[in-house]
């Protein structure tokens, strides 16, 4: 541990290291399961493994969960390996006297509460290296096996001040929603450069599309088509048990760069304030109309409810809406104009995409420019489209013009238009599915003053996401 930061960093481990009575609970509970749940297992000639942060000693305090996989012949169906494994899990759940429950991923699987612990049973094919994986969930065993052998334990600390570093600044957890790192990658990260404070010094130097490649699968001169393979991945870290995957590819540029930043602050002014979430507080009624009257923008938000869907497949879906809301207004060149656009959701009952609008009202009238007069066949299409026009048709240069009535002459109104339509319809413009469904069931747009302070008193963590989205960092 590097001098400069040895204090500060012995500190912040006191804190982050769980206590001998959490450890020894988790430790005997995770034992009991994996014991009872291979003696389940052989019932369906499978076996089963801990994974997770328990198996190298790197999981934080409060953190009472840990991962027991089950490992079936790769000659299973499918169909077979979800039932075999719901069925061992509410077993191993049932003998634990814990509460059990299904829950989604790629496939389903068992998860239960025991004595104030989350435990998830999840099936897998034991296949014969990570590049043959049938399901995202069929590498954790290469990637248990890989850690216990090159994160040697002295390293576990280090491990820990990389994962609570990342979280009290937002950015761990490689989910749809963080778009972080994950614990793997920090494990990773830290066997490489050796110690947390490493880790930190080398990211103070990565450029975009840095590649990090543990076991050499690659060469030097390989990087380039490397980068077009993972094309606008901001940090790649080759997984050391699958050539063809980036380990960082979850990393949004956005918190890319923001580590980066983070690092550097913290290795030009160490201080335990770094591994300390900073709290965010609602945005008030008050602040909210004196940045609206500093912006001179209108804001358009899109509420509805989410539908009961994992977060991992709500996100992606919720930010392509949004992308999509934002073309919609766009569509036609120098007419409405969104100066940006964000999404939340508290992943209960409110989903909102906000739009704020850099041109959100528009006159009456609207000028349609069509083809050059010595183009005779689009310009005599263009002026049979346009036989009643306001004003014209007309020449300007050798075009012609002609001025005709706005179709909508707000975003709010063009908005309402595009959405209020059948779900095939939604899909088809684009909308995303399991959005759609729920859109063409009840949507409201809110672009008053009166509806938002409302939606932020109702919702604190609503407000909080405007604070967050109107108080933007610097990335430098």
């Amino acid at each position: 541990m590097e001098k400069p930061y040895q204090r500060i960093l012995e500190k912040v481990l006191v804190k982050i290291k769980p206590k001998k009575a959490e450890e020894t609970h988790l430790k005997v509970l995770s034992q009991k399961t994996l014991e009872i749940t291979r003696e389940t297992a052989k019932k369906y000639q499978a076996k089963a493994i801990l994974a997770g942060s328990i198996t190298r000693d790197t999981w934080l305090p409060g953190k009472q969960e840990f991962d027991v996989f089950i490992l079936f012949s790769p000659d299973l169906p499918e169909s077979k390996l979800e039932e075999y494994g719901l069925l061992i899990g509410r077993e191993v759940i049932k003998e634990l006297k814990g509460k059990f429950s299904v829950e989604y991923a790629q496939h389903p699987y068992a998860s239960g509460l025991v004595q104030g612990v989350d435990i998830d049973i999840v099936p897998c094919y034991e296949v014969e290296s990570a590049e043959r994986i049938k399901s995202a969930v069929d590498r954790t065993p290469f990637h248990v096996r890989y850690i216990e052998k090159n994160l040697p334990l002295i390293l576990s600390d280090q491990v820990r001040l990389l994962k609570q570093f990342l979280t009290a600044n937002k950015i761990y957890g490689a989910d749809a929603k963080t778009e972080g790192l994950s614990g793997y990658a920090c494990e990773l990260l830290t066997i490489h450069y050796g110690s947390f404070v490493n880790v930190l010094k080398a990211a103070t130097n990565w450029k975009a599309g840095e590649i990090t490649d543990l076991e050499k699968h690659y060469k030097p001169e390989d990087y380039p088509q490397l980068r077009n393979k993972f094309k606008n991945n901001a940090l790649i870290l080759i997984d050391p048990t699958d050539k063809n995957r980036n380990t960082t590819s979850p990393v949004s540029a956005e918190n890319f760069l923001k580590f980066k930043k983070i690092a550097k602050e913290f290795l030009k002014l160490p201080s335990d304030k770094h591994f300390v979430e900073r709290r965010l507080y609602s945005l008030t009624s008050r602040e909210l109309k004196k940045l609206q009257e500093q912006r001179k923008t209108e804001l358009l938000l899109v509420k509805f409810t989410p539908t009961k869907v994992v977060p991992d497949i709500l996100w992606p879906q919720l930010r392509r809406f949004a992308d999509r809301l934002k073309d919609i207004l766009e569509e036609t060149k120098y007419e409405f104009k969104v100066l940006r656009h964000d999404a939340y959701s508290n992943e209960k009952d409110t989903a909102v995409v906000l739009l704020e609008m850099e041109v959100f009202r528009l006159p009456h009238i609207q000028k349609r420019i069509g083809p050059s007069i010595f183009d005779a066949n689009d310009a005599k299409r263009f002026l049979e489209k346009y036989n009643k026009p306001l004003t014209g048709p007309f020449v300007e240069g050798v075009n012609w013009s002609v001025e005709i009535k706005r179709k909508f002459l707000t975003a709010h109104d063009k908005l309402l238009d595009s959405l209020k339509k059948d779900v095939n319809i939604l899909k088809a413009k684009g909308v995303p599915n399991y959005i759609a469904e729920q859109i063409a069931k009840e949507f409201e747009i809110i672009s008053t003053e009166k509806k938002l302070n409302a939606l932020i008193k109702k919702d604190n963590s609503f407000g909080i996401f405007l604070r967050d989205y109107f108080e933007k960092e610097s990335l430098i």
